[in-house]
């Protein structure tokens, strides 16, 4: 039996976008803590301890589903938005940075999808937001942005943001492509992933890549991003007066400071 709440939604914008969700008389919506844009008269919010799911198991419960959204890097709350009055009301949750907004029915994807740590955006009520680890050595020491991530159940929809441009495609059983650890956004748990090394120490010191790829075997379908976030956070570092002194440096030091930044 389904426990999610079915929702109604549009997308607005291009680069900058934002969602406005559609609930009927007592539908709610959730998203992470400081995520709302605007909202009709009547929605009322809650903020919850945990992972967003519908608890049956207590404080104890709760607290545990907090632990994994801490070492997840997000908060340990979440705001549901509900509504408490009449007639059909909109609530709206705005992008962080640009790039574009993927919605995901997850009982299509078989009730389950992998993402990056920073990629949720909002969900029907009761889609499970938790942790995902990768178990293999690889991805443990040399992951990066891939080692921790989320992972979203139910059979609802959810909203996740990805930066740039967005790349979806659907892998074979047994096709593999090599991506860099910051432009997975999401997958399917019938993707294998994994760490790659890139082989050529050269390669990473000139080159303007780092030493490791993310592999991903399929089958299942993938989603990448054009526009990481820690990208676009480096070339804004670089570009203020404070970052000056590294665009100045060689390109030996350059590279070695790009393979210490994950870059």
């Amino acid at each position: 039996m389904a426990t999610m709440h079915e929702i109604d939604y549009k997308i607005f914008g291009d680069d900058m976008q934002f969602v406005e969700v559609e609930l009927d008389p007592q539908e709610a919506a959730l998203a992470e803590a400081g995520g709302m844009m605007y909202m009709d008269d009547g929605i009322e919010m809650e903020t919850i301890f945990g992972d967003g799911s519908q608890q049956t198991s207590g404080f104890l419960g709760a607290l545990m589903g907090a632990g994994k959204r801490l070492l997840t890097g997000e908060s340990l709350f979440m705001t549901v938005f509900q509504n408490r009055g009449v007639g059909k009301k909109r609530v709206a949750f705005g992008a962080p940075y640009p790039g574009k907004i993927i919605p995901i029915n997850l009982g299509e994807y078989g009730g389950e999808l992998i993402c990056q740590k920073d990629a949720f955006l909002c969900a029907a009520k009761g889609v499970s937001v938790g942790i995902a680890f990768n178990r293999k050595i690889g991805v443990g020491l040399f992951g990066g942005e891939g080692f921790i991530m989320q992972r979203l159940q139910g059979d609802g929809l959810a909203f996740i943001h990805a930066g740039g441009t967005i790349h979806w495609r659907d892998l074979a059983p047994g096709e593999l492509v090599r991506v860099d650890t910051g432009c997975v956004v999401a997958f399917q748990p019938t993707v294998n992933f994994d760490i790659q090394y890139v082989g050529k120490i050269k390669s990473a010191l000139f080159g303007g890549e780092g030493l490791f790829f993310a592999t991903l075997r399929g089958p299942g379908r993938i989603y990448l991003q054009s526009l990481p976030l820690s990208r676009l956070a480096d070339r804004i570092v670089r570009a203020s007066p404070a970052g000056g002194s590294r665009r100045e440096e060689g390109s030996i030091l350059g590279g070695l400071g790009n393979l210490l930044d994950g870059d």
